[in-house]
């Protein structure tokens, strides 16, 4: 560490004490203006290390104090409904944006987040011998040379938390890190739910409950998310070090999409290379009636549908049906119900073919270049850790929950 860091540090510490959230807010954004590739060289023995979103902050809050929350700060917000937290996460993504704003910091974290979980190693040799690991809200079945995942977060209509995020991640890195397996898949279970018992659903998005509740974290879930299983899928298991031209681990992906595919669902289905969806599914993006960002919709929309789609579906929660004209920026191919499965078959064998990956990976390199995804990232990731504590995100949570309570039998 330089001295002139070392001294910038002690002088943003001593800084710190004593001011609002505000002012402070200022003083680790010019801080990290400024030092944040040191700051970052620091944390990773100058890119020796790589290190997970979580573990980043918590060795950043123990080298610098005041920098991010401290463990017992996170502790005790966590354990607050969203509405009377403290905001403490808007740190995380000061921090965050600042990173991946720099070239060498951006995209040593994105290949970080992109290397094997340790849950998924622990467990690959298992399903390697015997083709299944159940991760209770996630299963992962190898069928021939196909990686099937099924989300069977069957009370909650697969909505999206921590855990479910996580387990994700496992089951994505499970699928890639098989050689035997060519080609991913991802569907639904069949619910438990009321409304949808019986029935296969994709996903309902953000677990809203979750969110009321305060038990959806910046770091476990909208940064976990959007740098780990999702971009996992779309460009594969890190390789990096590994050899002269380091080449992903990646596999083509199947999606499967039952009943429908509300705003995180919707969102994964735009890095998916088939998409088959069921006669009368839908797509919609409700995150801005939520009061949140859509993931990297914002992004990812206008380049598959144009610009006035794209609006029309993240400012006005536009409903696009799977059978109609528009169904087709979604979906590939359209079934009824009862052929569902011989279709996702026809579509895993058809990107089993050994030059698939190679072009996918070209596509992709050009379709959304990484130095385009980091810069993207950079911004949502202060853009989201505020609008968490937004009043009117509160507001709608609240409008919710009472709703919901109030739909059910007495």
């Amino acid at each position: 560490m330089s001295a002139g860091y070392v001294e910038a540090g002690r002088k943003l510490i001593d800084a710190l004490i004593g001011q609002d959230q505000a002012e402070a807010r200022l003083l680790r954004h010019r801080f990290l203006a400024e030092y944040a590739e040191q700051v970052y060289a620091e944390l990773t023995d100058n890119g020796r290390e790589f290190l997970r979103v979580d573990e980043l902050t918590a060795q950043a809050a123990e080298l610098l104090p005041g920098l991010v929350p401290a463990k017992d700060e996170l502790e005790q917000e966590y354990s607050l409904p969203q509405a009377e937290k403290k905001g403490l996460e808007a740190d995380h993504g000061i921090f965050f944006g600042s990173l991946l704003r720099l070239a060498g910091p951006g995209a040593h974290l994105t290949e970080a987040m992109r290397r094997p979980t340790t849950r998924a190693l622990s467990l690959l040799p298992g399903f390697r011998s015997t083709g299944q690991v159940d991760l209770g809200i996630v299963q992962v079945h190898r069928n021939g040379d196909v990686g099937e995942v099924t989300v069977a977060n069957t009370s909650a209509l697969n909505a999206e938390d921590d855990r479910l995020v996580a387990a994700l991640e496992v089951a994505v890195d499970l699928v890639l890190l098989d050689d035997s397996v060519q080609v991913g898949v991802m569907r639904g279970g069949v619910m438990s739910h009321p409304r949808y018992a019986g029935r296969r659903v994709f996903s309902a998005g953000i677990n809203l409950t979750a969110l009321y509740q305060g038990e959806i974290t910046f770091n476990g879930f909208f940064m976990a998310r959007e740098l780990g299983y999702i971009n996992k899928i779309y460009r594969g298991l890190s390789t990096s070090g590994q050899s002269w031209a380091p080449t992903p681990i990646e596999k083509p992906w199947v999606a499967a999409v039952d009943s429908f595919a509300i705003g995180g669902g919707a969102q994964i289905a735009l890095v998916f290379d088939r998409v088959i969806a069921e006669e009368g599914a839908y797509f919609t993006l409700p995150a801005l009636r939520e009061g949140i960002i859509p993931g990297l919709a914002n992004l990812r929309l206008p380049r598959v549908a144009g610009g006035r789609i794209a609006r029309q579906c993240i400012f006005a929660d536009r409903r696009i049906d799977a059978s109609s004209p528009d169904g087709q920026w979604f979906c590939d191919d359209v079934v009824r119900a009862e052929n569902m499965d011989a279709a996702v078959v026809s579509a895993a064998e058809r990107l089993a073919d050994p030059a698939v990956p190679a072009n996918r990976r070209v596509l992709h390199q050009h379709e959304e270049p990484a130095a385009v995804f980091r810069a993207y990232l950079a911004d949502y990731a202060v853009e989201q850790s505020r609008r968490l504590v937004s009043p009117d995100l509160i507001t709608t949570l609240e409008r919710t929950w009472i709703s919901r309570r109030a739909a059910k039998p007495a």
